[in-house]
């Protein structure tokens, strides 16, 4: 444990961060599952809603740096390249 004033309050404000920051990537990973089994569901316009939601939700965790811009750039685009195959193969059919 730290003895200087500083370094206690250091300490305090990281186990904050840490939890606000794990609060974010949680809620983040929840909406990431319910958007997964919508696309399994074949419920687009549904996905859709969720897949916009992500994107904000993603884009503020990068602007906060929660994650890094390019980690959200990634999750972005493979999220929406699941809709785009979904809505590709019903188009075929």
């Amino acid at each position: 444990m730290p003895n200087i004033k500083s370094a206690i309050k250091r300490v305090s404000v990281n186990k904050k961060k840490n939890l606000e920051n794990r609060m974010i990537k949680s809620k983040i990973s929840t909406f990431i599952k319910k958007y997964k089994n919508e696309i399994k569901e074949n419920n687009i316009d549904e996905a859709t809603k969720t897949l916009n939601e992500i994107f904000s939700m993603l884009d503020i965790a990068a602007k906060d740096n929660v994650i890094h811009k390019n980690s959200a750039n990634s999750k972005k685009a493979k999220l929406s390249h699941c809709l785009f195959k979904v809505k590709s193969s019903i188009d075929k059919n």
